[in-house]
Formats: structure tokens, C-alpha cells, sequence
């Protein structure tokens, strides 16, 4: 994708989706590197980030994980993905993040927040739910830029509407959502 933006191919980025951070931070097999959440800030396109599935870090089987993980939070997905929950300090590291490079976009920028989980397994009586470690991922994106939060899950369909809409008024100029304030 990131390709893609910078060959001026995509006239706006919904980005919702975002775990390849955590993979990045943490040691996982779906890094996409560190200029992830970054070509469209720099090209100028309008963007709206999100925080999906951010809170896991992917591996293969669980014989692939590596042993300095032992005893943290998993989720055997099926047999060839293992995901590992991250926690609050590297949710705040992540947080950090996404804010320091939603502040240096060009173009126009919002970042909405889903605070009733992150992941389809993020979510009050799932295996990832943790309260506390997707605070401290909200609390350093507020710290960096503004952010709309909303109290839906970001399976929401509410939040997916919501999201785009916001997307297509950044396109538009309209600058949708009213309660979306620009930091660019």
C-alpha cells in the first residue's frame, strides 16, 4: 500500500488496519517496516488511521515464537498463526507512534479511536481483552495529536461508516466529522 501512495495511485487512505506496527516494535513475521503509516503523510493524501488489530503481534506455529516471549498473552488463531498480545508499555509505545507520524502528514489527517476494542479478539470476554493496555495506547496518541473517539469496537459497523464517511469528507474538503479538529 505504502508503495502505492507514493506512485500517486490512491487519491485517499482509510487505514484502519494497523498491526504491522506492533509486528515492527515487538518482533513480528508481518512487519511491513518502519515507514509504515508514512507515504501518505508525506505525499500529502488525505488519510484516516486507526488503531485495528494493533494489539497483537503476529507469528507463525506456536514452536515459532521465540522463547524470551514465555509467559505472555496468546491466541492460537489456527494452526500456522500464533498471535501474542502487547502490552500496555509497548501499547504506549505504539500509541507514540502513530501519533508522531500522524502529526508529520501533509495532508489532511484524522485519527479515530474505537475504545471499546481493537481486534476481534479485544473485546470485553474475549482472550485479548485488556483494558488498561489499550488506555495507554489512547493516552499517548491524545499526548501527540487530536484524535475523535468513539464508544464502539472497531468491528463496529457504526465506526466502519463512520470512518469512511470521515475519509470521503477529507477527499471532499468537507472535513468530516464536525468534531474532527485538523492538525495539519
Amino acid at each position: 500500500m505504502e508503495g502505492l501512495i507514493r506512485d500517486g495511485l490512491v487519491a485517499g487512505v482509510l487505514d484502519i488496519t494497523t498491526t504491522e506496527l506492533a509486528d515492527e516494535l515487538v518482533g513480528g513475521i508481518l512487519t511491513a517496516g518502519p515507514d509504515r503509516l508514512t507515504a501518505a503523510g508525506a505525499q500529502g493524501v488525505p488519510q484516516v488511521i486507526s488503531v485495528g488489530a494493533i494489539d497483537m503481534v503476529n507469528f507463525g506455529p506456536p514452536k515459532t515464537v521465540p522463547g524470551h516471549f514465555e509467559g505472555r498473552r496468546f491466541y492460537h488463531h489456527n494452526a500456522n498463526v500464533t498471535l501474542m498480545r502487547t502490552t500496555p508499555d509497548e501499547m504506549a509505545q505504539l500509541g507514540a507512534e502513530v501519533a508522531r507520524k500522524a502529526a508529520a502528514a501533509t495532508g489532511p489527517t484524522r485519527v479515530l479511536l474505537p475504545l471499546k476494542g481493537v481486534s476481534a479478539i479485544d473485546a470485553e470476554g474475549k482472550p485479548f481483552w485488556w483494558p488498561e493496555a489499550n488506555q495507554a495506547l489512547f493516552a499517548a496518541i491524545r499526548a501527540g495529536v487530536s484524535a475523535v473517539e468513539r464508544d464502539h469496537h472497531i468491528n463496529d459497523p457504526r465506526f466502519a461508516v463512520e470512518c469512511a464517511e470521515t475519509l470521503m469528507g477529507l477527499i471532499s474538503g468537507a472535513g468530516h466529522p464536525a468534531d474532527a479538529k485538523p492538525f495539519v
